[in-house]
């Protein structure tokens, strides 16, 4: 019989007053009696519709049905046929928008908890398995991946099992892309992401750091050099500014360069050797999961108050409900229909406040939520010592500028068809490179759907 409790069962983590001390993770994971009791509410549906909201396509019933019958490490086997990245997924993946707004337990209670089950059956394998995948035999084709982020691994995961020789580059010291300078080791240890790296490294796939593909090669000397199909997986790390006055003052950071030092630099450690403003007052512009991770970061750094400005209301803040959930429990201030109109500085060049204007929300604009507009006469301003631009990031235009015949969008995407190819013949793409900033379980579906295509096309050459 299942499980007919409408709720989820809690997932155990830190206390805001301890968690927002530290930097290891907050959320605990399930333990074997949670999540057999959390995989005994799914109801197996014969028409699974939560599979249709995943964007890889993991047979969702079939590995909770294992951890139902506590078949624990069957369950991973599973999620490992559709995912390279099942801990990662588990962790940062936003469930709730897409596999869980499916389920059907959903519509008279919660949905099953499918991200906490995930990550429960990944982290039981990595905790209880040391053995690593062998590698599958070659088939004698080459093939280039360009980024080691979400896109970029799954592409080269799901060539390499299909035996390719496949070398990713990377332009940074050490793979992981944004899995890794992005997203904070309190909600993604960085041992997880690393593990999950060693998996592929197992499947035979190479990766070479300190590679920027435009400057130390081009895509045409990798096609020129042996590589069969070239993919595209760089991500959209060029961040957004407002364009106010006050925004090249010492203090303001872009999200992308606060968080790149915290989490790849490990500038909060004592012996780093990267520097970072320890702020007693940042204002964090944006509303989404990447100014959540920066305004987490800086009360961890020591920050007194922080402050989430954001020019709409609660309901349209863009963040993970999660997200939002554990900024609050950590003492992050949010201002609200708030817009930033200048940045204040000292004669030092200094940050010392951020100017506001109140706002109202009139008509829904062309995204469907309603238009923010200034309220004439309503400016005041936050006081701030450091200012953290989060309000979004596009591609890097070098990709672009360094091959002829690949054709990008008028903000720096680059266009492709369904599968992923480019407008250059064996030259494919996905993940924020294509659409700008998104999930990671988008641009894994990406970097899947991506192979598959690489593989037809060098089969059918």
């Amino acid at each position: 019989m299942p499980n007919m409790s409408p709720k989820k069962n809690e997932m155990p983590s830190q206390a805001p007053e301890i968690r927002r001390n530290n930097y290891e993770e907050v959320a605990l994971g399930y333990t074997e009696e949670i999540a057999v009791a959390e995989a005994e509410r799914c109801l197996n549906c014969k028409n699974a519709l939560c599979v249709t909201g995943c964007p890889v396509g993991i047979r969702i019933p079939h590995f909770i049905a294992k951890i139902a019958n506590r078949d624990f490490e069957g369950a991973y086997r599973i999620l490992s046929e559709s995912t390279s990245l099942p801990a990662v997924c588990g962790r940062v993946c936003p469930q709730e928008s897409q596999c869980e707004s499916k389920c059907v337990r959903g519509l008279k209670g919660e949905p099953v908890g499918i991200g906490r089950l995930e990550r429960f059956a990944a982290d039981y394998h990595n905790k209880n398995t040391t053995e690593l995948p062998g590698k599958p035999q070659s088939n004698g084709h080459r093939a280039a991946v360009i980024g080691s982020g979400p896109s970029g691994l799954t592409c080269a995961g799901e060539l390499a099992k299909k035996g390719y020789d496949v070398t990713v580059f990377e332009a940074l010291h050490t793979p992981g892309g944004v899995l890794v300078y992005g997203i904070p080791e309190f909600r993604l240890p960085k041992a997880i992401v690393q593990k999950e790296i060693d998996t592929l490294r197992a499947l035979g796939v190479k990766i070479e750091t300190n590679m920027v593909i435009g400057r130390v090669l081009s895509i045409d000397e990798l096609l020129d050099d042996g590589f069969e199909a070239v993919f595209i997986g760089t991500g959209a790390g060029l961040p957004r500014f407002m364009g106010i006055p006050g925004e090249n003052l010492c203090g303001v950071y872009s999200a992308n360069e606060f968080l790149t030092r915290i989490n790849l630099m490990k500038a909060y450690k004592d012996d780093s050797a990267t520097p970072i403003r320890h702020a007693k007052n940042v204002a964090v512009v944006g509303g989404g999961n990447v100014a959540m991770d920066a305004a987490r970061c800086a009360k961890r750094l020591g920050a007194e108050n922080v402050y989430i400005v954001y020019r709409r209301g609660e309901e349209e803040l863009p963040a993970r409900a999660e997200e939002i959930e554990h900024a609050k429990e950590e003492g992050i201030l949010f201002r609200l229909l708030t817009n930033p109109t200048e940045i204040l500085g000292d004669e030092n060049s200094a940050v010392t406040g951020l100017r506001c204007i109140q706002m109202g929300l009139g008509e829904p604009d062309e995204s469907g939520r309603r238009r923010p507009v200034e309220i004439e006469g309503s400016e005041f301003t936050i006081d701030a010592d450091c200012v953290i631009m989060s309000i979004g990031t596009s591609p890097n235009p070098l990709i672009k500028s360094t091959t002829e015949g690949l054709e990008c969008t008028k903000w720096g995407g680059i266009v492709t068809d369904e599968n992923g190819l480019t407008t250059r013949t064996a030259v494919y793409a996905g993940g924020d490179a294509v659409t700008g900033a998104a999930t990671v379980i988008l641009a894994m579906g990406a970097g899947k759907a991506a192979a598959r295509a690489m593989d037809e096309y060098i089969r059918n050459k």
